[in-house]
């Protein structure tokens, strides 16, 4: 498996994703400036990562959305390569168009950064393939504006197509319908607030986010 991270201004967590999939695929990942506008050849999986792209101006991931690697992004994700958005990548990836929906300001105002339970609502996209369906497991979250919306059709869609990847399994910051992670209608783009890559190896303090890179190189 090929991987790529994109890297915005204020990123701060490109190296841990990068990390994440160095320690399933054994190679490097390719670190891509957002000023650049082609993507390496042969990838299988880009990364969009968590942190502040551009210090979260105007609305979180708003102008990272218009950064020029994305038109890049999103044309492979059209061809069927693999993107995963973490927090603030999640946030770049509806700005973007790439998922529905939007995250807005968390309910009560509060930033929010702990270990939190989530169910695994779809079990049978690549990113999710190593977990079975309605299994629990604790990712870290830290985010000031992870609360999931959409309009009411757009949240019957998600849930009668299954695109609900990840749910909230307690109070976290009031997301729609407890809605922690959704793919698009290929089921080859994810966006999730929680971070699977700060639960991989031991040192971590849990493994649970291992599972998800170890389904995208089983999958490539």
């Amino acid at each position: 498996m090929n991987a790529a991270v994109i890297v915005f201004p204020g990123s701060n967590c490109d190296r841990d994703l990068a990390t994440a999939f160095e320690l399933v695929t054994g190679k490097p990942t390719a670190m891509v400036w957002h000023q650049d506008t082609a993507l390496p050849d042969g990838l299988d999986v880009i990364g969009v990562p968590g942190g502040f792209s551009y210090g979260d101006y105007l609305r979180s991931g708003a102008m990272a959305a218009r950064s020029p690697i994305m038109r890049a992004v999103a044309e492979a994700a059209a061809k069927g390569r693999m993107v995963l958005g973490v927090c603030n990548g999640f946030q770049v990836l509806t700005e973007a168009g790439l998922l529905p929906g939007a995250l807005l300001r968390n309910e009560g105002i509060r930033f929010v950064g702990r270990d939190v339970a989530l169910t695994v609502a779809n079990s049978q996209t690549a990113f999710t393939s190593r977990y079975y369906a309605d299994e629990g497991v604790t990712f870290p979250v830290a985010h000031h504006d992870g609360r999931f919306t959409a309009d009411l059709e757009t949240l019957d869609r998600l849930e009668g197509e299954g695109r609900v990847a990840l749910r909230y399994a307690e109070a976290v910051n009031g997301s729609e319908r407890q809605i922690a992670g959704i793919v698009n209608d290929a089921s080859n783009v994810i966006g999730m607030m929680p971070h699977p890559e700060r639960a991989v190896e031991d040192a971590h303090g849990r493994t649970d986010g291992l599972r998800l890179f170890e389904g995208l190189l089983a999958a490539t």
